[in-house]
């Protein structure tokens, strides 16, 4: 399996500590460690991810952001996500120590009703979260991922162009530097994103046919991952 890393510092070791609530301007920022039915138990804001579970490869605590999803964090864990045509925006601060992800299937819609299905709003969620939970607008930083023509049918569509254009000039309107990028292509990707490190990792899975994305709905996430395993040709 080939091998390479987007990567702001090494992934912490993963250990206990006290819950900081707020970051405190000249204070050493302490990442905490929730446990899954601490993650389990809190209150979700609507369209902010809430599947919890222990990832095994990484040893770590994960959440699982689905289309339409977003997460915010400054704890010891690892966001995850997996994308065709979708794009997920992962933002980090690193002063603040906070990092988040979203995951959107369109540029723009109408339906007032799709929170974060859409990048307009996606994007503006995304960064009004992190700006809530302490980050600073002058420290963010961008890594983007997905925009894959998954599907040969949706050539004409050029979905995953078109999400990547959206994104791309989001952040060059919203003057937040663009570190790094895996995107548009053929291949199905799987994304982690540790948001006390801002350290992202990226799986490019075996092309699946159009069946076996079925436009990446709630739930098939998994599915996906476990299908085109065995294809995998970059581990980060």
């Amino acid at each position: 399996m080939a091998a390479g890393v987007l990567t702001n510092g090494p992934v912490p070791e993963r250990r206990s500590g006290p819950r900081i609530n707020s970051f405190t301007p000249g204070a050493p920022h302490v990442a905490h460690t929730s446990s899954i039915e601490e993650l389990k138990s809190q209150k979700r804001k609507p369209g902010e991810a809430s599947f919890f579970y222990t990832d095994h490869h990484f040893q770590y605590n994960a959440v699982k952001v689905l289309p339409g999803e977003y997460f915010v964090s400054d704890e010891n864990l690892v966001i995850m996500t997996v994308l065709g045509s979708c794009i997920a925006a992962c933002l980090w601060d690193s002063r603040a120590q906070i990092g988040g992800m979203n995951h959107f299937m369109l540029p723009d819609g109408d339906d007032g009703s799709g929170f974060g299905r859409y990048g307009s709003y996606a994007m503006e969620l995304l960064i009004n979260e992190m700006l809530k939970s302490g980050a600073r607008r002058e420290s963010l930083q961008a890594k983007i991922f997905g925009g894959a023509q998954v599907m040969s049918n949706f050539t004409t569509m050029n979905v995953g162009e078109r999400n990547t254009d959206f994104v791309i000039d989001y952040l060059q309107t919203e003057r937040i530097p663009l570190l790094s990028q895996d995107v548009l292509d053929i291949y199905p990707r799987k994304v982690c994103f540790f948001p006390v490190t801002g350290k992202a990792m990226v799986k490019r899975l075996a092309h699946a046919h159009p069946e076996q994305i079925v436009n990446e709905r709630r739930g098939n996430a998994v599915a996906v991952a476990q299908t085109t395993s065995g294809g995998s040709v970059d581990l980060f």
